[in-house]
């Protein structure tokens, strides 16, 4: 009898350890460089379809100077004061701080950090970024991984 037991308590222990590994999150298998390559893609057609006269860093982020400033130039680890707009390509919203927000540079995502860096204070600019320099593989909160996104950002000051 002990023995049954044993063995139904294995089979049970591996019939639930199979079970759990199969419903893991399959869904997200890209890799880094299919993604960054899709990501450009959807990037371009955004570009195209809303006719945008674009910068493009070698980091892979496109960026529009909407207004530009002339206060002082923001460094990656400089305090800023912003107000912003994050968006997904479709134009759904997925963040927005609709009055000015302070944080050092350094605690952002890459892209926002990068592409703050072109402007000066009293600047807007437009931010189109793959996921690599945005949320990445994981994603956050609502961004979905392995997705572009966009900011539009006005440069309150910087410190």
């Amino acid at each position: 009898m002990n023995n049954k037991f044993y063995y139904l308590k294995s089979f049970l222990l591996l019939f639930i350890l199979t079970l759990f590994i199969s419903c893991s999150d399959d869904e997200n298998n890209e890799s880094e460089a299919e993604a960054y390559t899709r990501n450009q893609q959807e990037l371009e057609a955004y570009i195209e379809a809303n006719d945008l006269n674009v910068e493009k860093s070698n980091s892979g982020l496109y960026y529009i100077i909407t207004t530009e400033g002339e206060g002082a130039t923001p460094t990656t680890s400089s305090d800023v004061t912003v107000k912003y707009k994050g968006y997904f390509l479709d134009g759904t919203v997925f963040d927005q701080a609709t009055t000015e927000v302070e944080f050092n540079l350094g605690q952002v995502i890459p892209g926002f950090r990068e592409g703050i860096s072109y402007m000066q204070e009293g600047g807007s600019a437009t931010l189109l970024m793959p996921a690599r320099l945005a949320y990445g593989s994981r994603g956050s909160g609502p961004i979905p991984p392995n997705t572009a996104i966009a900011f539009d950002i006005e440069l309150i000051a910087t410190e």
